[in-house]
């Protein structure tokens, strides 16, 4: 019985996995037809349905603008000092939202805008901001208002928003 059970059990266990192998593999990708039949006119009325969306997605949005997000590549690092001591430190991720065709100028500008937004957190961390209740919606507003306010400034008037995806911190 103790050299049949591990036999079973690894039987059992290929078995279930060829099992969910199969049963979660990605559908076929369609074959284009080479006369240009069926797939054509499926590709056609898929760009008809794009079309429309266009048009929806333009009413929807604010006066028809539409906007990219740029993260930025790195995580930005804020020492938290106290009487001369690096107490804690905060770890920031973020993005910036701009009007569509300027992600690439935002890449290009990027090593500006990340002293920029650094210049800012590091002022915001010696005014108390990251201190007890950081993540309240009222500190992060300022925050996110004052990075908003030099990405503006250094990238031009096509930043929209600052977006913090993550943010924490580390005490020591």
């Amino acid at each position: 019985m103790k050299k049949i059970l591990p036999i079973l059990l690894l039987l059992i266990g290929t078995g279930a996995g060829v099992g969910a192998g199969v049963f979660l593999r990605p559908a076929p990708e369609p074959v284009e037809a080479a006369e240009g039949g069926e797939a054509a006119e499926d590709g056609e009325h898929g760009a008809q349905e794009a079309k429309a969306d266009d048009g929806d997605s333009a009413e929807d949005g604010e006066a028809g603008e539409e906007r990219e997000y740029v993260k930025m590549s790195n995580q930005f690092v804020i020492p938290l000092v106290e009487e001369g001591e690096v107490t804690s430190l905060v770890m920031m991720a973020l993005s910036v939202e701009v009007d569509a065709g300027f992600r690439d100028s935002i890449f290009l500008k990027e090593p500006k805008l990340r002293d920029s937004f650094l210049q800012v957190m590091f002022d915001h961390a010696n005014i108390g901001g990251f201190r007890g209740a950081f993540t309240d919606n009222d500190n992060l507003d300022v925050l996110r208002s004052a990075l908003r306010e030099v990405a503006v400034r250094d990238a031009g008037d096509h930043v929209t928003d600052i977006l913090i995806l993550e943010i924490a911190r580390q005490d020591y």
